[in-house]
């Protein structure tokens, strides 16, 4: 068994480090630690990502395990995934992403810039073609949590199958983990991702 030691590592670290073990190995079970439930749940979203089994449990005081176990098929299903999708596509083939970074929309006047960002993501349900993913992240990821004026037309994009996703990172730093009601958590190796595989990015 392998294992990496990613306690006291920040977003998106310990991703980008399982993710190159992974790649690198056969069939085997990885192991990596980590401090925060943040962290593990990103690295269980990366095991769905890459089709390998991965579960976390916490060891104790600051201290979770996530565990991969890679076995022959799912060898076989990331390497079909590392052909059709490398990390940068020469041409890309994702599709229009919306970058939320803020609640407001410009600077000048905070009360003006929330009525403008609320019209901004209203404005993103009424496309001819939706977004494929809207990402949040800083002080944006509040128009996702409990107590938003856009949840509705958050609800609106997600159910019309938009990826919404807000940076977990930030979520804890507003202390909002917990009253995020629309979309899911993510981390910045998939916020960067998901921009640099964009067909066309779309900003406030």
């Amino acid at each position: 068994m392998e294992r990496i030691d990613a306690r006291g590592q920040a977003c998106p670290l310990p991703v980008v480090r399982a993710k190159k073990a992974l790649a690198a190995m056969g069939e085997g079970v990885l192991e990596v630690l980590v401090d925060n439930e943040t962290a593990v749940h990103n690295l269980e979203a990366l095991g769905k990502t890459l089709k390998v089994e991965a579960s976390g449990e916490e060891r104790g005081a600051s201290t979770f395990a996530v565990t991969f176990a890679k076995g022959a098929a799912s060898v076989a299903a990331a390497a079909a995934q590392d052909a059709a999708c490398p990390a940068v596509q020469a041409t890309p083939t994702g599709g229009v992403v919306a970058v939320i970074p803020s609640e407001f929309m410009g600077s000048g006047d905070d009360e003006l810039g929330a009525v403008l960002m609320k019209g901004f993501v209203f404005a993103l349900t009424q496309l001819d073609e939706l977004p494929e993913t809207v990402l949040m992240y800083n002080g944006g990821v509040k128009l996702a949590c409990a107590g938003s004026s856009s949840l509705d037309d958050l609800r609106a994009l997600a159910e019309a199958g938009v990826e919404v996703m807000s940076c977990g990172t930030c979520l804890n730093h507003y202390g909002l983990a917990e009253q995020l009601e629309v979309g899911e958590a993510t981390n910045m190796y998939v916020i960067v991702e998901k921009q640099a595989n964009a067909r066309g990015i779309v900003r406030p």
